[in-house]
């Protein structure tokens, strides 16, 4: 069986598998937060315009970036190597055989899907109950768009590099939590490159800019201090990221041999 139709099998089984479980109706429920709090908003900010950007871009971007995309890709991306092993259903995976990197491959393509699905959900009832009196204008879905994009690439990039801290380490979610909501919040505030050591940073890079005001929109708690990056070359460092740190998780689960103890 080849890594790629084993990893298509894989996908198929973990799709249905991970998408019935408790976890991923908490997290999908979780991710509707926003639509309530769009709600409220629309009828409390009804004919203010400006207010309804602004709570806009708040609610939207800085949840879905800083706080729900990790805690996805987090709780999902630890577990791609990791709940095999614990769970001790490897050797049921191996001696199909399935090849250790279709199961990687599989396992991310599967959980990456259902991440994005229950992102897009929740970022697109919220986004278009707070800009219903602008559905006509072409850009409103273009900025809708270009925020998904962002989002997804940001999901990628975080479940391939906490899928390796999975495959590392026994205890990976700790330091998952250190990562996700200790560095990448606390180096946006770093001058210079140093912005440039984390993912968040070329995500915010992607997200609409114009440094000096000048009555641009933007998220001012996500661009604050933001040196950004050139467009093309955040989009090619996340996929870069992504590559990497998957390449890394299927050598690593591939070379390491799993004793019926671990």
């Amino acid at each position: 069986m080849t890594i790629r139709s084993a990893a298509r099998e894989v996908f198929g089984f973990f799709f249905v598998l991970v998408r019935r479980t408790g976890r991923t109706r908490t997290f999908a429920l979780l991710g509707l937060i926003p639509v309530a709090l769009a709600v409220v908003a629309r009828v409390f900010l009804r004919g203010r315009s400006g207010d309804m950007a602004a709570v806009s871009t708040e609610i939207l971007m800085v949840f879905f970036l800083q706080f729900y995309i990790i805690i996805l890709a987090l709780f999902f991306g630890t577990s791609i190597a990791a709940e095999e092993v614990e769970n001790r259903t490897l050797v049921y995976l191996i001696t199909r055989p399935v090849p250790k990197p279709a199961i990687v491959f599989g396992k991310f393509a599967a959980y990456s899907a259902l991440m994005g699905g229950m992102t897009a959900l929740g970022l697109a009832i919220s986004f278009f109950i707070l800009n219903a009196a602008r559905l006509g204008e072409p850009a409103l879905y273009a900025t809708f768009f270009r925020y998904l994009g962002v989002l997804v690439l940001g999901i990628l990039a975080y479940t391939a590099f906490f899928a390796f801290l999975g495959t590392v380490l026994k205890r990976a979610i700790i330091l998952g939590l250190v990562f996700g909501f200790g560095w990448e919040t606390a180096i946006q505030y770093f001058p210079g490159s140093t912005q440039r050591f984390s993912i968040v940073h070329y995500l915010k890079s992607l997200l609409p800019y114009r440094p000096g005001g000048g009555g641009g929109r933007g998220v001012a708690l996500l661009l604050f201090r933001l040196e950004p990056t050139a467009p093309l070359l955040a989009v090619l460092a996340l996929v870069g990221i992504t590559a990497v740190f998957l390449a890394l998780t299927c050598v690593l689960f591939r070379a390491k041999e799993y004793l019926s103890e671990d």
